[in-house]
């Protein structure tokens, strides 16, 4: 049901259809109709997070404020560069902030994008990739280590000040189910109302914050210590052109969303009944984490993680990709134990993991875990449900590998959390973080369910059964290098 109704989301967006209330004006009746609260709905597949991010680009009338982690130039990446700048091109102001260290665009590129009048772009913390020189990037590492370090791991996605998305997704194929060899289990939340207003005060924070750089003065060329590239007017306008012509390929624009015409009437109304109206919390990092230079230090969103994990009475469930649990993380669930608290976690397995140095961590401490009380399981890379959330219309022939990417936690059955926040010390002490809390039982259980599905016995292993057994023996040997290095820090 969930893939017809953005679906008809989409098709209304695209064909222009004429149906009331249309556009934004159905999230302004909804807004309305729920003064002081706020409206949580989970996007659960690639699929339906893709179309919402389309829908609400189609629709924006004001403002679209964008903050990425990664970047990337395939094909989601270019087709979300594109919608952009036709939202950009019909007068939407729109701004883009990208942490420096996986975006991944051609400079020429982000300067004929940063050309347009209604475009601003600019680059958080840019000490490793946009204008930076080889010989740059080396002196940085070793005179600033941490500084190169700290990034900024959030992700939202704003429109009007009105509707806003956040969660564990970046802006590349692999997090939209496009990847047709290796693609993320993960999920997001939109958010209607009350709590969008404190996104956008914390992306207008980062925005004015000193760590972030107008792309232009990344390429001035002056001195040695930035490249110098320019861009005349005849290269911005084929860029764009270029841009445009991509997004009108079938083969690049999915064919299926283009032609999901067969919308029900009722999609609108049907959205209305399965958003959970009431109280919201947007939590956040300050930029730079904290004011900490030469030692790590936490951050709000930690701390208000930790005030739930320290308030819960009877159960804990958690999915995070990577589980490298500081000692105060420890303390915090062994308390939680002793009190009764069941605690599960779902983190990805051996076979599934795509940072083999933030395994290595977790396994260094698995076993600990375990006799601490934790119920621990690790997704596989083959999960029966796989086929279930590979939700597009034509999937690849051969499935690809899949992987843990959300980043979630319910507590007592009754508060929800849904973010970018891993359950380790790069979250906990060097990155930016954000997410939403949302106090609503229904919203809870409901999203409850979805993760005790994932963590069902033919989607995961039980951690206690040694699940490496699963890999070959080089990848084995792999993290057990890793192992040995004194990383935990920085994992």
């Amino acid at each position: 049901m969930l893939r017809r109704l953005l679906c008809a989301l989409y098709c209304l967006a695209s064909f222009g259809a004429a149906a009331a209330p249309t556009g934004m004006a159905f999230v302004d009746a909804e807004i309305d109709a729920h003064p002081g609260l706020t409206g949580a709905y989970i996007l659960d597949t690639g699929e339906s997070a893709l179309r919402a991010r389309a829908w609400l680009t189609d629709h924006a009338r004001h403002s679209i404020e964008v903050q990425y982690f990664i970047w990337s130039s395939d094909n989601v990446g270019i087709l979300a560069t594109e919608a952009l700048l036709r939202a950009a091109d019909r007068g939407v102001e729109v701004r883009v902030l990208v942490d420096d260290l996986l975006i991944d665009a051609p400079d020429k590129t982000l300067l004929a994008l940063a050309r347009h009048p209604k475009v601003d772009i600019r680059i958080y913390n840019p000490r490793h990739k946009v204008g930076t020189p080889l010989h740059k990037r080396v002196l940085n590492i070793v005179t600033d280590f941490r500084g190169v370090n700290q990034r900024m791991h959030d992700k939202t996605f704003i429109v009007d000040g009105r509707a806003g998305i956040t969660g564990g997704r970046n802006m590349a194929d692999e997090y939209f189910d496009y990847d047709r060899d290796y693609t993320f289990r993960d999920r997001d939340v939109l958010l209607l109302g009350g709590a969008v207003k404190t996104m956008v005060a914390n992306f207008d924070a980062f925005w004015a914050s000193p760590l972030a750089v107008p792309v232009e003065e990344r390429f001035d060329g002056l001195g040695l210590m930035k490249k110098s590239v320019k861009v005349s007017d005849a290269e911005v306008q084929q860029v764009y052109r270029e841009l445009h012509a991509y997004a009108a390929q079938p083969e690049n624009f999915a064919p299926e969303v283009r032609a999901a015409i067969a919308a029900t009437p009722d999609a609108f109304a049907r959205l209305a009944r399965e958003v959970a109206w009431g109280r919201v919390e947007f939590i956040h990092d300050v930029p730079g984490k904290n004011a900490k230079r030469w030692s790590l230090g936490g951050g709000a969103s930690g701390a208000a993680l930790a005030k739930l994990v320290a308030g819960a009475k009877d159960s804990i469930l958690i999915q995070s990709p990577y589980l490298v649990l500081s000692d105060p993380a420890r303390a915090l669930f062994k308390t939680a134990l002793a009190r009764g608290v069941k605690v599960r976690i779902l983190t990805n397995s051996l076979a599934s993991t795509d940072n083999l140095q933030a395994f290595s961590g977790y396994r260094k401490q698995r076993r600990e875990l375990l006799k601490m009380g934790l119920d621990i399981r690790e997704y596989k890379p083959d999960p029966a449900n796989r086929a279930l959330l590979l939700s597009r219309a034509n999937p690849p022939a051969a499935p690809p590998l899949f992987a843990l990417h959300a980043k979630s936690m319910v507590v007592d059955g009754k508060i929800a959390f849904i973010g970018t926040f891993n359950f380790d010390p790069r979250s906990e002490n060097l990155n930016t973080e954000v997410g939403a809390i949302v106090h609503h039982e229904g919203f809870a259980r409901h999203l409850q369910t979805l993760m005790e599905t994932d963590m069902r016995p033919e989607n995961s292993w039980s951690a206690s059964d040694t699940p490496d057994q699963y890999v070959p023996l080089t990848k084995r040997g792999q993290v057990r290098l890793w192992q040995l290095l004194p990383l935990k820090p920085l994992l």
